[in-house]
């Protein structure tokens, strides 16, 4: 990415928004205990960027995650949505999952790697199940009068 960017993204029940001017889309994979603990998944996906360079349309809120970290999310519907060291040291990580549109981001590494669940990492040879085509799912969307989200 040749130039900065600013991308907006939230919770899901969009309580809480933002925007962040970034200079990169490279991201990376947190597989520590922390990361999935508070995630609930096997890894968190993260972009790192300057504290200074995200703008809260409306405020999050934290919990202390550990005696050195905190972490941002939406306590209406439980979005977690990044991670900050408590001294401010590090840069600040918002979660890909969070962004509106998280397709242009590329994870470039892994942290926390004494934690990896190695079968989880490379799954391109289980069949893959959409949405829409999941009868169990489908129907229920189209019970509620709504089309399948994507």
């Amino acid at each position: 990415m040749s130039e900065s960017v600013t991308k907006s993204g939230g919770c899901q029940c969009g309580r809480v928004r933002y925007e962040v001017n970034l200079a990169s889309h490279d991201a990376y994979w947190c597989h520590c205990r922390m990361c999935q603990k508070a995630t609930g998944g096997i890894a968190a996906a993260f972009v790192q960027v300057d504290a200074e360079n995200v703008r809260w349309l409306t405020q999050p809120d934290w919990y202390r995650s550990s005696a050195i970290a905190h972490r941002p999310f939406c306590a209406q519907c439980g979005t977690p949505l990044g991670f900050a060291f408590l001294d401010g040291a590090g840069g600040f990580d918002l979660t890909i999952g969070s962004f509106d549109d998280p397709a242009d981001f590329v994870p470039v590494a892994h942290a926390g790697a004494e934690s990896i669940h190695e079968a989880w990492l490379d799954t391109r040879s289980l069949p893959r199940h959409f949405s829409a085509t999941t009868e169990s799912v489908a129907k229920r969307w189209k019970a509620a009068g709504l089309e399948v989200p994507e």
